[in-house]
C-alpha cells in the first residue's frame, strides 16, 4: 500500500478513527483535501493529536459551513473543479480521507467518486452497523465497481451481528481484505497506536 483513499457508506461512520488508525499503521502521510466546517479542530487536527509524527499535508479547501462540499463551497463564491486537486508529493506512503461517502457533490457535477477516479488510487471502504448499513455497503461496493476502482480493504468499524457481516462481506472480491477495527470511544493517541498494533499482527 503506497495510497489510499479512506471513504465511508455515509457520514459519521468513523472514517477519521480508521484515517487515523492506517495512518499510524502504516506511519504514512495523510492529506484531506476538502474540509467543510469545523476549521478550529478539522480531521487534520485530529490525525495530528491521534497519531504519532504524522505530515499532515494541507487541504485544497477549507470552508466555513458544516455541509456538503458544493453547498460550503457556493456559500463562500467558490467552485470545486477536479483539476484543482493533486496528489502530495511525499515519498512516505499517504492516507486520503474524504468527506462523507461516495457520492457527496462537490459540485452540481462532480462528486467524491470522481475525485477518487481522477486520483485513481485504491479505495478503503469504512463501514458501520446501523439499520440501513447492509444496503449503504452494498451500494458503495456497486459504485466502486461500476467505476473500475479497486476495493483493497473492507473496514468494520465496531461491532456487526454475524447475519450483516456476512451479507457484506459475500459481495466483495477475494482480493479485498476485512479489517476489523474495534469500537474506540475517545480516540488518543494511545488507543489508535494500541489498534494499530493490534492491526500489525494480522500482516496486512
Amino acid at each position: 500500500m503506497n495510497k489510499l483513499f479512506i471513504t465511508g457508506i455515509g457520514t459519521e461512520v468513523g472514517k477519521t478513527v480508521c484515517s487515523a488508525v492506517l495512518t499510524q499503521y502504516f506511519k504514512a502521510d495523510y492529506w484531506k483535501p476538502v474540509q467543510s466546517g469545523d476549521l478550529e479542530y478539522t480531521d487534520t487536527h485530529k490525525i495530528e493529536s491521534w497519531t504519532e509524527n504524522t505530515v499532515c499535508h494541507p487541504e485544497t479547501f477549507r470552508f466555513q459551513l458544516a455541509a456538503s462540499p458544493h453547498q460550503s463551497a457556493r456559500e463562500e463564491n467558490t467552485e470545486i473543479s477536479l483539476e484543482q486537486f493533486q496528489l502530495p508529493k511525499t515519498a512516505n506512503k499517504l492516507i486520503v480521507e474524504g468527506a462523507g461517502g461516495l457520492m457527496v457533490p462537490l459540485s452540481d457535477e462532480i462528486f467524491m467518486i470522481d475525485l477518487i477516479e481522477k486520483l485513481r488510487i485504491p479505495v478503503a471502504l469504512v463501514v458501520r452497523n446501523y439499520l440501513g448499513c447492509i444496503n449503504h455497503s452494498l451500494l458503495s461496493i456497486m459504485a466502486l465497481k461500476q467505476k473500475k476502482l479497486k476495493l483493497e480493504y473492507l473496514i468494520l468499524n465496531g461491532a456487526f451481528p454475524p447475519d450483516t457481516e456476512r451479507a457484506i462481506s459475500n459481495f466483495i472480491k477475494k482480493e479485498t481484505v476485512i479489517i476489523r477495527i474495534p469500537e474506540i470511544d475517545q480516540p488518543t493517541k494511545d488507543s489508535i497506536k494500541a489498534v494499530a498494533e493490534q492491526l500489525a499482527k494480522t500482516n496486512l
